[in-house]
């Protein structure tokens, strides 16, 4: 038994529970079906069992998989259709674009250029503490679209570099010297990342599954595209990117405030990496010609006929990099995180299909929606009730995956029945579904890597997380209202 590597006892006990306790006891409501009712104690059950890490997500969801087939609560008596219905979230094109962005991203990492844009942005910005921050934000941010994995971006891209940064300064948590500079650059490390997964489709992995979410509670009357996201985005993140690094250095400043041995360092860093290779300069004109197809720039000069479909385009990335020899199948086997992401999202987005078909979404959204609305507030104050709710409600999740797929679209309902412009709330909640990542050190796969290297305490990075979110929020809010009225998107 010592051999076997068993679900943890304790939040598997708790997951079974919540589940046969919604199953089996709590009365169906009125308004809604068994079916649907039973379906939502499976998928509570699965979200619990992913918050309280019961499996590895991946195995969780072929757990969940299997129970969906064998209850048949999606087609009862049809078992055939049952399992259709379970493996249905496999076609999902999301789906695909970002578990092949996951395998394009290993691109960054083989050939170093990742690595070299770190230093490269150091190199020119590292003369003072609060210029290597910038540094670190502009690097992330040129790498942010074509990274679907925040977690490799933040953690096991630029983290190196900031902590080799450190190092040079004598900061480090083992010499008790973090506050020399350490502690400062790992925060702007971390609080970039929930930022610049608020900008672009391709940051993040759940940001697909908003864009599906949104299309199917609306009918696809709104289908936002890559190029509508980055757009709006562009203004409202700028600008968080831009105050984040000086609300930081107010909060915690760093004790060096100068740093000239950062761009020696950084200039040291590139000289050993040589001059670029071949296999980076067909990565970054792969990645490149993505961004203008994801951009739609095709279709823009020379017409619809041109037009591409974002997984397509993921696709045809993909295979000019494994064409040009700078992927290998052996590395597309090797992408765990890509394999992992395609089982788990196919899971979660099934099952969060499946209540809305089966009304279970309408329900729960119309009875937040009566709620709040005996408040007697006007829409925007309910609103904005609404979002602080699902924006703060992330302290009790460690994942944005399971977050988003439990409340995004009821929130969404229930906000356009409160009368909110629905591509405005839709961009508040999606946007609003990253920045909440900055909120505790277990908020996202990035948070326990970087927190983990000991540069902050815990109450340093949980202040330093709820000031970021009222900081992130208001911008959003203020510079958001504004460029989305000035691009006509309400």
């Amino acid at each position: 038994m010592k051999n076997l590597n068993l679900p943890r006892p304790v939040p598997t006990a708790v997951a079974v529970g919540i589940a046969l306790v919604i199953w089996f006891v709590i009365p169906v409501p009125d308004k809604v079906s068994p079916d649907a009712w039973h379906l939502l104690a499976l998928f509570i059950g699965t979200i619990a069992a992913i918050i309280g890490k019961a499996m590895p997500i991946g195995a969780l969801s072929i757990v969940a998989i299997s129970l969906v087939a064998i209850t048949e609560v999606t087609r009862p008596g049809k078992p055939e259709g049952a399992i259709a219905d379970a493996l249905s979230g496999f076609s999902n094109p999301l789906i695909w674009l970002i578990a092949i962005a996951v395998m394009i991203a290993v691109a960054l990492t083989k050939t170093g250029l990742g690595t070299r844009i770190g230093y490269y942005f150091i190199s020119l910005l590292g003369k003072r503490t609060i210029g290597v921050a910038y540094g670190l934000v502009l690097s992330e941010l040129v790498i942010a679209p074509v990274t679907p994995s925040n977690t490799a971006r933040g953690g096991a891209i630029i983290h190196p570099v900031m902590r080799s940064i450190a190092d040079v300064f004598g900061s480090s948590p083992e010499l008790g010297t973090s506050k020399k500079i350490g502690r400062y650059l790992a925060l702007v490390n971390y609080n970039t990342n929930p930022i610049t997964s608020a900008m672009f489709v391709t940051a993040t992995a759940p940001n697909p599954l908003i864009v599906e979410l949104v299309a199917k509670a609306t009918n696809s009357a709104i289908k936002i595209t890559w190029g509508q996201w980055a757009l709006a985005a562009l203004l409202p993140g700028l600008v968080m990117l831009l105050v984040m690094p000086l609300v930081l250095y107010v909060l915690y400043p760093p004790e060096i405030k100068s740093t000239p041995n950062a761009r020696e360092l950084a200039q040291s860093e590139l000289t050993k990496l040589g001059p670029m290779r071949t296999p980076e300069y067909i990565t970054l004109g792969v990645l490149g010609l993505m961004l203008l197809m994801w951009a739609g720039v095709p279709t823009w000069l020379f017409g619809a006929a041109y037009d591409l479909n974002a997984t397509t385009t993921a696709w045809i990335g993909l295979s000019l990099l494994l064409v040009t020899g700078v992927l290998d199948w052996e590395d597309i086997l090797k992408a765990k995180s890509a394999w992992d992401t395609l089982i788990w999202f196919a899971a979660l987005v099934m099952m969060a299909t499946f209540l809305g078909k089966l009304g279970l979404v309408t329900w729960f959204a119309q009875s937040i929606q009566q709620s709040i609305s005996a408040l007697g507030l006007g829409w925007v104050s309910a609103t904005a009730i609404l979002v602080l709710v699902y924006f703060y409600s992330h302290y009790f999740f460690a994942s944005t995956t399971a977050h988003i797929t439990a409340m995004y679209a009821a929130f969404f309902a229930a906000g356009v029945a409160l009368g909110a412009p629905p591509m405005m709330l839709a961009l508040v909640l999606a946007f609003a579904s990253s920045l909440m990542m900055s909120l505790t050190h277990y908020g996202t796969g990035t948070a326990p890597i970087i927190f983990g290297s000991g540069y902050t305490t815990l109450n340093e990075w949980w202040i330093a997380g709820a000031v970021m979110s009222v900081v992130n929020l208001t911008l959003l809010v203020v510079c958001g209202s504004i460029w989305w009225k000035f691009l006509g998107y309400f």
